[in-house]
């Protein structure tokens, strides 16, 4: 594996340690590694809680005027914040969706409509650490995998970061994220395969060549951009945590990052308890699901196929760190059909106004399984994670969707259109 040594610390002093989730032993951090040296799994940081907590406080952050994630500095793995911030990653609404809460009959749903960042995702988050971590590393080239998300979100903190990015996706994900990736101006490769041979290829790139990988699900900075969504979460919620957090998972490493959020604001005593995670994924997609129901510490790779090209994945690459999340928070996994999934995309948009891509959408779909299941039991608050735009896959949208034939251009056709819509009821 290859292995960078800065003229740096890789991680300001508030780092303590990394701990394999494998083989659990520290590995040194004086060196960044990407995985255990031993063993090969990934790894995950360790703060000095202590520390921060004598010097960061709830008052001290709530007189913080920035809104992006670095607001939440001191439990970022960085040595300093990013110097260009025109633009601005987090500080994405929490929308109460009284609508859902009417139609499911739970005591509170909130959205964390993530669509709201730079590249319409929420894998801004985890792009935006990166560049900043690899900069601080000296190497301005950024390798990644993606079906479309985290490659367009790279792109795009990499263009406002002047930073050359690579991104190797499958030739076949949806055309507008690829337009996205290319209108950035990173370099693209489409790969004559799925997304865990175009993940094989950009980690092979990266040691050939040096650069720095973003891969997710490998590379631990990643889950600490991701968690600053719960951070978020938590404070939109005055520090009361919800019953559940429902996550649309592929790889597995937004629901370890979410997961990695909740744990550190306990560690630091700001929240009193855990949320509940679950895991939504997609039939054909669901291998940490699998695994958790039968009780396994890793996935085994499936046959992804699933309308949801972002939670499309054969072997979850974080998916040890997700059983964790799922286990640890005494939360379970839940997985849903492709036809449901854009059943609750339509009644997402429509009840909420939040238009999400499938993948997305999901948690809504999961979250109305369980409420069918009894899963999530009535009274229960709880969280949906919108992770990415609709705007990003239209043709999946279109399946749901009757167009209406055109109309005369006169009154009494118009008349008769609304007449038959219902909108003159």
């Amino acid at each position: 594996m290859f292995e960078f040594v800065p003229e740096i610390l890789p991680y300001r002093s508030t780092v303590i340690k990394s701990i394999c989730v494998g083989c659990r032993q520290e590995i040194p951090i004086d060196v960044f590694h990407y995985t255990c040296p031993d063993c090969g799994s990934n790894l995950d940081l360790g703060y000095d809680y202590d520390r921060i907590r004598t010097r960061w406080t709830k008052s001290i952050l709530a007189e913080n005027t920035d809104r992006s994630l670095w607001r939440y500095f001191p439990l970022l793995p960085v040595q300093q914040m990013a110097k260009n911030l025109t633009l601005q990653v987090g500080g994405t609404p929490l929308i109460k969706a009284q609508r859902l809460v009417t139609e499911l009959g739970f005591e509170e749903i909130w959205i964390k409509d993530d669509t709201r960042n730079p590249s319409a995702s929420l894998k801004d988050r985890a792009s935006a650490l990166a560049v900043q971590h690899a900069s601080e590393l000296g190497l301005t080239t950024i390798v990644a995998a993606s079906t479309g998300n985290a490659a367009a979100s790279l792109a795009a903190i990499s263009a406002n970061a002047d930073t050359r990015a690579i991104i190797f996706a499958p030739a076949t994900a949806p055309l507008a994220k690829l337009t996205q990736i290319l209108q950035y101006g990173a370099i693209l490769v489409p790969v004559d395969g799925n997304y865990d041979r175009a993940f094989d290829l950009a980690w092979q790139a990266s040691e050939k060549f040096g650069w720095y990988n973003r891969n997710t699900g490998i590379n631990p900075i990643l889950v600490e951009g991701k968690k600053t969504v719960a951070f978020e979460i938590a404070e939109q919620l005055g520090w009361n945590v919800p019953d559940y957090v429902l996550v649309p998972a592929g790889d597995g490493c937004i629901l370890s990052g979410v997961y990695k959020g909740f744990f550190d604001l306990m560690q630091l005593g700001w929240i009193e308890k855990m949320p509940k995670l679950v895991a939504i994924q997609a039939a054909g997609s669901a291998a940490i699901v699998n695994a958790f129901q039968a009780n396994e510490n890793s996935p085994t790779a499936v046959h992804a196929h699933t309308i949801a090209d972002s939670i499309a994945v054969d072997l979850p690459r974080d998916g040890e760190k997700a059983l964790i999340a799922l286990r640890d928070s005494e939360g379970f996994g839940v997985t849903v059909k492709d036809d449901d999934i854009l059943i609750a995309q339509s009644e997402l948009a429509r009840l909420t106004g939040v238009f999400a891509e499938p993948a997305s959408a999901a948690a809504y779909a999961g979250l109305k399984a369980c409420r069918e299941s009894g899963q999530i039991p009535l009274p229960s608050r709880v969280v949906l994670l919108a992770t990415g735009s609709g705007l990003k896959d239209i043709p999946a949208a279109q399946q749901k969707i009757r167009r209406s034939a055109p109309i005369a251009p006169d009154m009494d056709a118009i008349s008769d259109f609304l007449e038959q819509q219902g909108a003159l009821e």
